[in-house]
């Protein structure tokens, strides 16, 4: 009774969804989402291969669920949309034939007159008893005027029957998509509900694990810390390196200097002993310090070189439009922090997102890089950290790397195949890193 009461407020609170998109745009976001749908069920059914119960099965269970509810509220705003169509082409309709009608009897009397006075006779006693020659014009052009006004109703009459027939066409059209929405509205509630039925049983039978999941749970977050202690040993190591080599680079800069103003010192000795200036007093050269600046270093800032500058900068530019990671799936977790969907009172902290796809499935890297480390973590797959100047993109639960450190990689090069784990599930995790802070990666890749 829980679950058709939830399905019943669910679908009264989408009569208010707003009306803000266009038919077309609200078609392909149906048949993306029923495309999500179909990999979701297919990801489903490989988890289930594994008899037990799992967490997976019930994350990517909701996942399917969040994606029903979605559809059935794309669905509702297209049904909303062709309910406006429908009235507009009905009021369309009633107006177009209230005009046919009015041009019709107007027509009619028109063909009355001019059967009355149809002879010849008629009209040139009708210009023969004008008074003057000017008014026997006048009943000429009228009479002309008469005859083409009488030829354009007629025209009129036709077009607007052709528009009349339109609308009704259009009407049928509508009313009978109106039809199919409502058909596939009814089965995927239905669906919903069966769903949501499912997903109430599978939270009763892993609450009675708890103590399981609260030690699956410890574990992933101590995979998670030796990923972070790793990328942020890497982040560091890179920062030291940076630094070195900058000042290595200051120091050169330094020496070149500091040999160009004793060359320019002597050839101004050598200018003013041939002008016969022998008291010369010797020019001392400037201390290096007071030409080269130093170098301000910002403890976790990297310094850039001109290349990484520029990737950096086309990293940035490209935000919200970089490519997925992999050819299909679906976003099983998001960034951030969120409840644990089992344990109460327990929050679970993101710095990525999960995405979920077929087995065996490529993963590819999300723009022109250089691989900066590839990581091990114990029962956990592998993971490969790729520089793209300032920013760095990390890809975890890897199977299969096909790069190593300081490959040069290309956008949407090939890294690795997924891992599977003990129950079947083929996911990995993408991050977005700036420096030391993990960004939303759902911002920086491309929204389908």
């Amino acid at each position: 009774m829980k679950v058709y009461l939830y399905i019943y407020i669910f679908i009264y609170m989408l009569l208010g969804v707003a009306q803000g998109q266009t038919k077309k745009e609200l078609e392909n976001k149906k048949k993306k989402l029923q495309s999500d749908i179909r990999l979701t069920k297919d990801l489903l059914e490989e988890t289930k291969q594994n008899k037990k119960q799992s967490l997976t099965q019930l994350v990517t269970l909701n996942k399917k669920i969040g994606m029903h509810e979605e559809l059935i509220t794309t669905i509702s705003s297209q049904v909303s949309l062709l309910d406006r169509e429908i009235t507009e082409n009905n009021t369309s309709a009633q107006q177009l034939t209230t005009e046919l009608k009015s041009l019709k009897d107007e027509y009619a009397l028109m063909i009355k007159y001019a059967y009355k006075n149809k002879g010849t006779y008629d009209r040139f006693m009708f210009l023969m008893s004008s008074a003057s020659f000017n008014q026997a014009y006048n009943r000429l052009k009228y009479l002309q005027q008469y005859s083409v006004y009488r030829q354009t109703q007629g025209k009129l009459i036709v077009t607007k029957q052709q528009e009349l027939v339109a609308k009704i066409n259009q009407l049928s059209i509508a009313k009978g998509e109106k039809v199919t929405l409502v058909v596939e509205q009814k089965n995927e509630v239905g669906e919903l509900t069966g769903e949501k039925q499912n997903q109430e049983k599978s939270l009763v039978q892993l609450q009675q694990k708890e103590k399981e999941l609260k030690t699956e749970l410890k574990k992933k977050q101590e995979d998670a810390q030796r990923l972070q202690a790793a990328i942020q040993a890497i982040i560091e190591e890179e920062i030291r390196k940076a630094r070195e080599q900058a000042i290595k680079e200051q120091a050169r800069k330094a020496v070149e200097l500091a040999a160009a103003k004793e060359k320019e010192r002597i050839a101004l000795e050598l200018k003013k002993k041939k002008e016969g200036k022998k008291d010369i007093k010797k020019d001392p050269v400037k201390p290096i310090e007071k030409d080269i600046k130093p170098i301000e270093h910002k403890a976790n800032v990297l310094i850039l070189t001109p290349e990484a500058q520029t990737l950096s900068s086309s990293f940035e530019a490209n935000k919200g439009r970089l490519p997925w990671p992999v050819t299909e799936g679906v976003i099983i977790s998001r960034f951030g922090i969120h409840d644990h969907p089992v344990l109460k009172s327990i929050k679970v902290k993101n710095d990525g997102i999960n995405i979920s796809t077929k087995r065996g499935a490529a993963v590819r890297v999300v723009f022109d890089g250089e691989v900066t480390g590839v990581v091990s973590i114990p029962n956990a797959g592998k993971a490969v950290i790729v520089r793209h100047g300032d920013y760095l993109s990390v890809y975890t639960n890897l199977n299969d790397v096909m790069v190593k450190k300081g490959d040069k990689l290309k956008i949407k090069q090939n890294i690795g195949t997924i891992n599977i784990d003990e129950d079947n599930k083929s996911e990995f995790q993408l991050q977005i890193w700036k420096g030391s802070n993990t960004l939303d990666p759902q911002n920086w890749i491309y929204s389908n």
